[in-house]
């Protein structure tokens, strides 16, 4: 990356001076365009100062495990179900937790010396010069990292057809999708391609993705795992994850991925509350539900796209948890039903401003990625008609709704989502977790012919009981818990923040007593 200090400020004319205060809605006379060019300048020499200055390096970027093979996108053959885009093997530290486990990484975490993509050709060549810090704690737990895993492009899609590198399906059910945008790091597990692997998840992603692939996966509590140096869509709602086939192994990831970015005694990640720390997840898997309480979210159950199936399985899946002690009573959050459009609104005007700020933005302490703003700003520039018609549609819907409306929709939005907290956290006060579907559907079948809107229209209806739990930042995680006619089902759990403990618990008393794939 060229050094800042080769930038050059350029100081605009009058002329050009005119026209910006034009576009900002100012209205300056010739005397004032004099007087104002000269104060521009001014800050704009100061600016000149700060692009002079070296680049200061952090502990991010101090790369400790640097023998790594060479990537390569694998073919067809080794690759049935498309979930990779690059593998490698990075082999982490000869001891540790996770010794032996081979982990695949969403291709929106950093990874030095291999190519990024986000999903899209828009990145396509851009190479990280950093380890994301959820990587970097792999690796010392002595886990091996084996890949880049495929995604929605720019993790803007439920579905997993929007990639530009392929259709991922689910290794249960040919020609079924595996759901996104985490899609890679759902079928790559349950294909036996890697033991597990990390997912993000704005949206749904990682429980969607598991859900439809027969895994685990945990969205946890915003902010507990730190998302230094991993592509953002907004700071409010940004989470990465394990995607496992087992709770426990879920539950080691975690205990590992878990706790507070500080890097040379600075806090990296400005998502983490101060001083949050990883619990014994692991030591939770008590296999005792006797006293625990569950809620039942009657909203997750018999939406208009439910299928029956799902519904009459996580139902059954209740069933066992009372038959191991476990107190259920249905609850209602009316709010709950507006997840879609409380979150498109959310994510549309909220991810297309991070993404107009290269994918960076501003207004926060904490590390900024400076290597991924300069190559994001260029690809963006050349290749933005590239982007997917997912993106096209929210910058041009952004576009509209802040020449309208402002932010005004945004923050409705926004303190709709709050309320829902509030809602679901009254229950939660009662209630350990609250129960309900992943998703209200089956996997979505495979459908190469589907046009551009019938393939954006279904890209976010399965987030339906998923995306909200963005928005409030609760814990959620996903457990297969059946598999009529061949499709898998997952029953979500949702808890208090910061008690992952409790999901894990409930989880892991569900696997040990039913074989998900039987049922």
């Amino acid at each position: 990356m060229p050094s800042s200090n080769e930038q050059t400020i350029h100081q605009p004319s009058q002329e050009r001076l005119a026209e910006l205060a034009v576009a900002a809605g100012l209205r300056l006379n010739q005397d004032e365009i004099e007087d104002y060019q000269e104060l521009v300048n001014a800050t704009l020499e100061d600016a000149e100062r700060v692009a002079g200055a070296d680049n200061p390096q952090f502990g991010v970027h101090d790369i400790k495990y640097t023998d790594r093979s060479p990537g390569y996108r694998p073919d067809a053959t080794e690759d049935p179900y498309n979930a990779w885009i690059t593998k490698f093997t990075v082999e982490g530290a000869e001891s540790g937790p996770l010794s032996g486990m081979e982990i695949g990484l969403k291709d929106n975490i950093a990874l030095a010396g291999y190519e990024m993509t986000c999903g899209s050709s828009v990145l396509e060549g851009y190479v990280p010069q950093i380890d994301a810090t959820v990587a970097t704690r792999l690796l010392d737990a002595g886990a091996t990292l084996t890949g880049k895993l495929n995604m929605e492009s720019f993790a803007w899609s439920g579905s997993s057809d929007t990639s530009d590198f392929g259709t991922v399906e689910t290794p249960h059910a040919e020609g079924h999708l595996t759901g996104g945008s985490s899609s890679g790091s759902g079928a790559a597990p349950a294909a036996g391609d890697c033991d597990a692997a990390l997912g993000g998840d704005q949206g749904g992603s990682i429980r969607v993705s598991s859900a439809w692939s027969g895994l685990v996966g945990l969205k946890p509590t915003t902010g507990l795992v730190p998302y230094t140096g991993i592509f953002p869509i907004d700071r409010g709602y940004d989470h990465t994850g394990p995607q496992a086939k087992t709770v426990e192994d879920a539950a080691a990831i975690m205990e590992v991925i878990a706790g507070e970015d500080l890097q040379d005694g600075l806090k990296m990640d400005p998502r983490q509350p101060r001083g949050v720390e990883a619990d014994d997840y692991t030591g939770a898997l008590e296999g005792d539900l006797d006293g625990v309480s569950i809620g039942v979210l009657e909203e997750g159950f018999g939406w208009e796209s439910s299928d029956e199936e799902v519904d009459t399985a996580v139902r059954d899946a209740i069933e066992v948890l009372e038959g191991l002690g476990a107190e259920t009573e249905s609850v209602s959050v009316d709010t709950h039903r507006l997840t879609v459009p409380i979150w498109t609104v959310a994510a549309t005007q909220g991810g297309i401003s991070l993404l107009k700020d290269e994918g960076v933005g501003t207004n926060y302490k904490g590390w900024y990625w400076d290597d991924l703003l300069e190559a994001f700003s260029k690809f963006r520039e050349a290749r933005a008609h590239e982007f997917p018609p997912t993106v096209k549609t929210s910058l041009l819907a952004d576009a509209h709704l802040r020449d309208e409306y402002s932010i005004e929709l945004y923050a409705k939005a926004k303190n709709l989502a709050l309320d829902a907290e509030r809602k679901y956290n009254v229950h939660l006060e009662e209630h350990d977790a609250l129960v309900l579907p992943t998703t209200p559907m089956l996997p979505y079948e495979r459908d190469d012919s589907l046009n551009r809107v019938d393939r954006v229209g279904r890209t976010l209806g399965n987030l339906a009981n998923t995306g909200m739990f963005d928005l409030t930042n609760h814990p959620a995680l996903t457990v297969p818990c059946a598999k009529p006619d061949g499709l898998p089902v997952g029953m979500m759990l949702v808890g208090s923040h910061l008690d992952e403990t409790a999901l894990f618990n409930i989880a892991s008393s569900f696997e040990a007593e039913v074989d998900w794939e039987q049922r």
